[in-house]
C-alpha cells in the first residue's frame, strides 16, 4: 500500500540541494495510532531524517522546568534540533525528556497556542533542509501543508489504548477511558483535519498489521 503524493506539482515546495529536489513525508493522526513507530520505520527505510514533533514539546517542557517558568515563556527563545538525538540549545536531552515529570509537563505545553505556534516555526526551519519523515498533529495541514507525501494514520480505539498502555505499563482499560474523553473533546477538530487532508492516504492498521507496510513500495 503506497502513500499518495500531492495532486499537483504547483503544491510542491521548491526545496533543492546539490543533488536535486528534497522531500518531506508528513504523517498525521490521533494519539496512540502509531505515528511515531510508523514514521521512525519509514525514515529508516528511506534513509530520511525522522522528525518527532512530540520530542520538541518535551524539550520545551524541560526548558520551562529548568527555568521555573511557563512553557509559553521559553518556547520562542529555545533552539531545538531533532534526529538521532534531541538537542535543546545544543544540549543533548534525548534521555532527560522521557522522564515522567517532563512527560506530564509536555502535555500541558502542547495544549498552549503560543507554544504550538513557536514549534511550527522550529519545525518549518528543520523541514526546510534535507529529506524528512515528520509525524504529529497538524503536520500535514499546518506545519508542512505542501509536503510531497502525506498520510493520515489511524487505528481502532482498542488498538490505540493497548499501544499506549504497553508503552506506559498501565491498565489498558484506564487508558481507553481517558482516551475516550480526549477523543470526544477532539472529535470536531479531527473531522476538520481529515477534511483538509484530501490528498492523504487513510491507513487503518491494527498493531499486528503495521509491519507489512514497510515492504510496500513508497
Amino acid at each position: 500500500m503506497s502513500p499518495i503524493p500531492g495532486s499537483s506539482t504547483t503544491s510542491r515546495r521548491s526545496r533543492h540541494d546539490g543533488g536535486g529536489e528534497l522531500m518531506v513525508v508528513a504523517i498525521d493522526g490521533p494519539a496512540g495510532a502509531g505515528k511515531s513507530s510508523v514514521a521512525r520505520a519509514v525514515a529508516t527505510k528511506l534513509g530520511f531524517t525522522y522528525l518527532d514533533s512530540g520530542s520538541m514539546y518535551r524539550a520545551v517542557a524541560l526548558a520551562a522546568l529548568r527555568a521555573r517558568v511557563g512553557p509559553a515563556d521559553v518556547a520562542s527563545r529555545v533552539s531545538i534540533d531533532v534526529g538521532e538525538r534531541v538537542l535543546l540549545d545544543g544540549d543533548d536531552v534525548t534521555a532527560e525528556i522521557r522522564s515522567p515529570e517532563v512527560s506530564e509537563a509536555a502535555s500541558v505545553a502542547a495544549s498552549l497556542p503560543a507554544v504550538r505556534a513557536a514549534m511550527v516555526v522550529q519545525q518549518r526551519r528543520l523541514l526546510g533542509h534535507g529529506h524528512w519523515v515528520a509525524e504529529g498533529r497538524d503536520i500535514g495541514t499546518v506545519v508542512a501543508p505542501e509536503a510531497e507525501v502525506k498520510v493520515f494514520l489511524t487505528a481502532s480505539p482498542e488498538a490505540r489504548a493497548k499501544r499506549r498502555a504497553d508503552e506506559l505499563g498501565i491498565d489498558p482499560t484506564t487508558v481507553l477511558a481517558e482516551q475516550a474523553i480526549r477523543d470526544q473533546r477532539d472529535s470536531e477538530r479531527e473531522l476538520q483535519l481529515q477534511a483538509k487532508l484530501e490528498q492523504e492516504l487513510p491507513i487503518e492498521p491494527e498493531l499486528e498489521r503495521w509491519y507489512p507496510l514497510w515492504d510496500a513500495p513508497v
